[in-house]
C-alpha cells in the first residue's frame, strides 16, 4: 500500500513539474515577442561559442555529449555522460579577447547541473579631449556573465534545461547589471542518429543601467537539428537562429541559418566546415561578400582530452580564432 502511495505521489510531482516547465516556456515565448535589441552593450553574450561550435557555423543547438553546447541550448547538458570541464579562448578583432569556462556534473539533484563563467576584455582606451589630444591616461572595458544550469528528463527521449544568468558590464567608471534566463528543449529520436533542439536565450532585464539609459538584452530564439549519416563518417548540423530579430517579413527570418559538417577521420581526428548566412548578410556589403560567413576547424579527441580549433570569417577582413579544451573529471 505504501509503495503504491509513493508511486502516486511521485507521478503527481512529475506531472506538476512538467506543468511548471510548460508554463515557463509559455512565459518565455510571450517575452520573446518583444523582439531582440539591435544595439545593446550585452552583445558579448553571443560570443559564448566554443571552437567546435564555431567550426560548424554556430549550428549547435542539438549537439549531444558536449558541455559547451549549454550556451546554445541548456537542455543538451543532460546528454553529457561524465563530469566534464571545458574552457574556450576567443581571439577577437584588435585586442579584444574573450573566454568561457564550463563545468558539467551529471546525476546531481536527480538531473544534470552546469556552471559557467564568460568574460570579455576590450583592451585599453586612451583618454582624449574633444580635439583628440591624449593626456597619457587610459581606461578599460570588461564584461562578465555567470550562469547556473539545470537539466532533466521531461519525457522519454525529451529533455529540458533552464539557465539563470547574472550579467555585469563595465566601461571606465560606469557599469550595469542584468539578470536573464535561457530555456531549452532537446529531443533524441530513438534511432540515435538524429537530435532536435529548441532554445530561447537571454530573456531578462537590467537591474541597473549606465547613466540611467535602459538597454535590452540580445534575445535569441534558436532551432536546430543534427543527423549522423549511416555508412559515412559525417555529422550534419542545421540551425535557424536570431528568430527574435525584427524583420520585414516572416520569410526574412529564415535567412538567418547556419549549416555545418563534422567529418570523422579515424578514431581521434575531426575536421569541420560550416557557413553562417546571418553573419554573411550583416557584416559585409553585397559587392564584397568574399568568404564572410565561412567557418572551419578541427578537433583531436582522445580518451583523456579533447582539443578543438575554430575559425570564423566575419566580413572581408576580420577573422576570429577560438581554442577549446575539454576533459573528463574523475
Amino acid at each position: 500500500m505504501l509503495c503504491r502511495i509513493n508511486i502516486l505521489l511521485k507521478d503527481k510531482f512529475m506531472m506538476r513539474l512538467k506543468t511548471q516547465i510548460l508554463f515557463l516556456f509559455i512565459f518565455c515565448m510571450t517575452a520573446s515577442g518583444l523582439s531582440a535589441a539591435e544595439t545593446t552593450p550585452y552583445h558579448f553574450l553571443r560570443f559564448n561559442s566554443s571552437a567546435r561550435a564555431a567550426g560548424l557555423g554556430g549550428s549547435f543547438e542539438a549537439m549531444s555529449n558536449d558541455p559547451t553546447a549549454v550556451s546554445f541550448n541548456p537542455a543538451t547538458i543532460y546528454t553529457v555522460e561524465d563530469q566534464r570541464f571545458s574552457t574556450t579562448f576567443l581571439k577577437h578583432v584588435l585586442d579584444i579577447n574573450s573566454g568561457v569556462v564550463t563545468w558539467v556534473k551529471p546525476e546531481f539533484l536527480d538531473g544534470t547541473v552546469a556552471a559557467s563563467v564568460a568574460y570579455t576584455n576590450y583592451g585599453s582606451f586612451e583618454y582624449a579631449d574633444k580635439y583628440g589630444v591624449q593626456n597619457g591616461e587610459s581606461f578599460s572595458a570588461n564584461d562578465l556573465a555567470m550562469a547556473v544550469t539545470y537539466s532533466n528528463e521531461l519525457d522519454t527521449n525529451l529533455f529540458y534545461g533552464v539557465t539563470a544568468k547574472f550579467i555585469y558590464v563595465n566601461i571606465e567608471e560606469q557599469s550595469a547589471v542584468a539578470a536573464a534566463m535561457d530555456v531549452g528543449l532537446y529531443y533524441a529520436i530513438p534511432d540515435k542518429r538524429t537530435n532536435i533542439g529548441f532554445s530561447i536565450l537571454n530573456v531578462g532585464t537590467e537591474l541597473s543601467s549606465i547613466n540611467g539609459v535602459s538597454e535590452s538584452l540580445p534575445l535569441d530564439i534558436r532551432f536546430g537539428l543534427n543527423h549522423r549519416l549511416r555508412g559515412l563518417p559525417l555529422l550534419i548540423n542545421v540551425s535557424l537562429h536570431h528568430l527574435a530579430d525584427e524583420t520585414d517579413s516572416f520569410t526574412d527570418k529564415l535567412t538567418s541559418f547556419s549549416i555545418g559538417g563534422e567529418f570523422y577521420f579515424g578514431k581521434y581526428i575531426r575536421a569541420r566546415a560550416g557557413f553562417d548566412n546571418q553573419t554573411r548578410r550583416q557584416t559585409s556589403p553585397d559587392t564584397e561578400k568574399g568568404l564572410s560567413g565561412i567557418t572551419a576547424g578541427f578537433g583531436i579527441d582522445t580518451d583523456m582530452l579533447q582539443f578543438d580549433y575554430g575559425f570564423s570569417q566575419v566580413g572581408t577582413s576580420a577573422a576570429l580564432h577560438r581554442f577549446s579544451i575539454r576533459f573528463d573529471i574523475d
